[in-house]
């Protein structure tokens, strides 16, 4: 994949952001910085540009964190004291086609909207979002291991949803031995969770199967591990919720139990940013590609 002519601002953002930066540019994209003021080490082939020094520029594409931003336009950077801020003003001085976020906020949506600007939220196509669940499966096993004092192979294991992450979590689990019940709601999932083997029950049924459990996982982003439910769970129990924060579990009542439970939302870029970041650098060099190509732009 060659970029040569395209040109891209990468907007604040954390270790991701840096690897986007590098393959971005390895692939011949002119790549600019804004909101790295702190980083120590220079990458090869990119530029940095203060946010007070952007006046008339043109981007192809602007690359925003994860979280995109928030109500107020408040962008988050790792590598800068400053705040950043995206508003309308900015937006026109880039005179961007593309805006490329994680996921997008009601701000965001509308601030696109206004200016005319294409908004992709990463985290909502099912290429990222399957391969995301990769290193996602991984940090919650890692974090599993280290927060717990039994072996996976062999515990009884509840995962909540059968979504790209439900599912990819499930499958390794029963791989490496546990035993592993499916909570869904529709026919389709509970079906598969039927073809590969694994136990599969109604969410409806929650508060009846998590009296036996060990482990239990929830990627569903709303209010599903109650009171209620953490009430028949065994003092011992480990909870680990990978849903968008705040999560779907009651944390406060699990620390009341001593059930030890922890929220893990993002878990690609804690665990392995430089894969996160190569999964987000690639769909991005595509859609510039397909979306804009260089010979039908003025």
């Amino acid at each position: 994949m060659i970029l040569t002519g395209y040109k891209v601002l990468i907007f604040g953002g954390d270790n991701r952001h840096l690897e986007i930066a590098r393959l971005l540019s390895e692939r011949d994209a002119t790549v600019v910085l804004a909101g790295y003021g702190n980083l120590r080490t220079p990458l090869p082939g990119t530029m940095f540009l203060e946010t007070e020094a952007i006046t008339q520029e043109s981007f192809h594409a602007l690359v925003l964190p994860a979280k995109g931003a928030d109500d107020a336009g408040v962008v988050d950077a790792l590598f800068d004291a400053q705040k950043l801020i995206l508003d309308d003003a900015l937006l026109k001085r880039l005179a961007v086609r593309i805006i490329f976020t994680g996921i997008a906020g009601t701000y965001l949506r509308a601030l696109a909207e206004r200016n005319g600007v294409r908004l992709i939220p990463l985290f909502d196509r099912d290429d990222v979002a399957i391969l995301n669940a990769i290193p996602t499966v991984e940090g919650a096993l890692a974090l599993t291991i280290q927060h717990t004092d039994f072996t996976l192979h062999g515990a009884k294991t509840v995962v909540l949803g059968f979504g790209r992450v439900g599912m990819t979590l499930a499958r390794t689990l029963h791989a490496i031995g546990s035993d592993v019940a499916v909570g869904a709601r529709s026919p389709e999932n509970l079906a598969r969770a039927t073809e590969m083997r694994l136990n599969p029950f109604h969410l409806a049924d929650l508060k009846d199967r998590v009296r036996e459990a060990d482990l239990l996982y929830n990627t569903i982003p709303h209010p599903i591990v109650t009171a209620e439910v953490i009430a028949r769970m065994k003092q011992t129990a480990f909870i680990l919720d990978l849903a968008s924060a705040p999560g779907g579990t009651e944390f406060r009542f699990a620390e009341k139990r001593g059930i030890k439970a922890i929220l893990a939302p993002s878990l690609p870029g804690l665990v392995a940013p430089k894969t996160a970041g190569r999964i987000m650098a690639d769909v991005i060099g595509q859609v510039l590609l397909d979306e804009l190509p260089l010979e039908n732009l003025s």
